[in-house]
């Protein structure tokens, strides 16, 4: 099994680096790849990245590996030097690890940039399985008041099993991460421990 392991928070030590570094040392894998895409973000797509893709639908080309056969102007070019090395490391992997911390409401722009390079029209990743590790400052669990403002885990999902039609998809989230630098949520450290805690626990049972 290869493993494919994404970072994407900002931060050096984070609670979703903490969980993805622990999911791929229990891991069994027999190939791994790494990659920070904070720090070393992936470039914004551009004009000939929409080139490309209008090209793959005017040629009904479905199957990655026959996207380079359609690459022919210069645009087009400069823009699968970009695509090439990263959608070879997304389409070797049998299990992709996303490290991914909620961000005001959603997900990491280095991340978002790396979805964007390697996503393509009816681009199925069957039976591939993924993992997000995330975290978040407050509580965004169902039934709780900021439920609704969930565009992180709600959006990853409902993109990873939408465009690519992947249903093996596992969140594990520590929440109320915010408690260990704002005063004010003092009261609540007991159920941010409780939070990391099980998040741990469920990042084990997962890379089992």
């Amino acid at each position: 099994m290869h493993l494919l392991h994404l970072d994407s928070s900002a931060r050096r030590e984070s609670f979703s680096r903490t969980l993805t570094a622990r999911f791929a040392a229990a891991f069994p894998h027999t190939g791994y790849t790494y990659r920070d895409l904070a720090a070393n973000p992936v470039p914004l797509i551009g004009q000939g990245w929409t080139e490309l893709c209008d090209a793959l639908l005017a040629a009904e080309v479905t199957d990655p590996a026959r996207y380079q056969d359609v690459v022919c102007t210069p645009a087009q070019r400069a823009a699968w030097r970009v695509v090439n090395p990263l959608l070879s490391e997304f389409l070797a992997a049998d299990v992709i690890l996303i490290g991914a911390p909620m961000y005001n409401f959603s997900i990491p722009a280095a991340l978002k940039a790396w979805i964007d390079q390697v996503t393509f029209p009816r681009m199925s990743l069957a039976p591939r399985r993924f993992v997000v590790a995330g975290a978040r400052g407050g509580s965004y669990l169902p039934g709780t008041p900021r439920e609704p403002f969930d565009h992180h885990e709600r959006y990853l999902r409902d993109f990873i099993a939408g465009h690519y039609a992947v249903e093996d998809v596992e969140f594990v989230n520590s929440e109320l991460t915010n408690v260990l630098v704002d005063p004010t949520l003092a009261n609540l450290a007991g159920k941010q421990r409780d939070s990391a805690a099980a998040a741990e626990r469920r990042t084990d049972e997962l890379a089992r």
